[in-house]
């Protein structure tokens, strides 16, 4: 009796041991399942497919100054210019879709797989979470010039087809399809001249050497503005500008142009973002985007906020790719483009 009593008593522990053990075991997977799910549990990269100092890299940044406080964890901004934005879109789409890799995205994500063959398709290959901001594009002209409105200026162009010149920052920018845009829209024959940036375009506009500019940094021509140097006729947006100075320039729309192209800048993540993390993320967006201290410092380098949620961003999204293959179809900015490249 003894003997079985003993062995009794060590079966029941044995038991004891092991139910303990489970619970013990099943109390810490509960606690790695919550740390697992806890999001974010560390920084978020924001990939710039443009060199530090442009538009983009500004948002970012501005950005993270607001991220710890909203996220719990701070953005590493990661600078890979290149390849007309494809090399950083390329390490954004080929990123895991866990919400650790997002990063700052505009038109390129639709114009660049127009351009040529690149290694992912974006638009379909990205995920829209936001819409940030958009930069406006401007047509301006020296304030010698005759042309007191945006009309004055397409009836002497078209008196005179071929003779207006009109500089921009580079086959294939918004400015350039803009340009084109406007011409094809007023039936008039101006002539595109490319350069290597905004800057270059200005220096032209300047020296004489074009009698128009259609630029996305308005802020730059603030200065020549107010000096009385350089007037602005139109905005290619739906409402005038917001930035101090500017806020009496008409839109074209306005001036019976029907043409409107926001440069818009956003938030992507690699296609198949969970629905948990992009849900997060846009909820910490949005009360960083709609924060009047953003939105000043996004006045201050010359864009617009307008902030769009993954839904409505994602709408725009379509819209615009469809509107974009058209319209550089319609001009020969393809066209153009595979000239220059052969």
């Amino acid at each position: 009796m003894g003997s079985k009593r003993f062995y009794l008593i060590l079966i029941l522990l044995s038991s004891l041991l092991c139910i303990t053990i489970t619970m013990g075991g099943c109390g810490m997977g509960s606690k790695e399942t919550v740390a697992a799910e806890k999001y974010p549990a560390k920084p978020i990269n924001v990939i710039v497919p443009f060199a530090a100092g442009g538009s983009s890299d500004m948002i970012a940044r501005v950005l993270g100054k607001a991220a710890t406080k909203q996220f719990g964890q701070s953005f590493v901004v990661v600078n890979m210019p290149g390849g007309a934005a494809t090399i950083g879109m390329n390490e954004l789409a080929g990123a895991r879709p866990d919400g650790y890799t997002t990063g700052i995205v505009g038109a390129s994500v639709f114009l660049q797989p127009l351009y040529g063959q690149t290694r992912y398709h974006y638009p379909t290959a990205l995920e829209p979470v936001v819409q940030v901001a958009s930069m406006p594009v401007v047509i301006a002209t020296l304030t010698d010039r005759p042309w007191k409105n945006i009309n004055e200026l397409v009836n002497y162009a078209k008196q005179h087809q071929g003779e207006i010149k009109y500089g921009h920052p580079g086959l294939g920018t918004a400015p350039h399809i803009t340009g084109e845009m406007v011409a094809k829209t007023v039936g008039a024959d101006i002539v595109q001249v490319p350069f290597r940036g905004d800057s270059e375009a200005l220096t032209a506009l300047l020296g004489g050497h074009v009698q128009l500019i259609i630029a996305a940094t308005p802020t730059a021509l603030k200065e020549h503005v107010q000096k009385g140097v350089i007037k602005i006729l139109g905005v290619a947006e739906e409402h005038r500008l917001t930035i101090l100075g500017l806020e009496n320039v008409p839109t074209l729309k306005e001036q019976g142009i029907d043409v409107a192209f926001s440069l818009w800048n956003g938030i992507a993540a690699p296609k198949g973002l969970p629905a948990a993390e992009k849900a997060q993320l846009a909820v910490g967006f949005k009360e960083m985007i709609n924060d009047p201290v953003f939105k000043k410092d996004m006045e201050d380098i010359g864009m617009s906020v307008q902030y769009l949620g993954p839904d409505e961003f994602s709408d725009q999204w379509i819209a615009d790719n469809a509107k974009l293959t058209k319209i550089v179809k319609e001009t020969g900015i393809i066209d153009l483009i595979a000239a220059q490249k052969n």
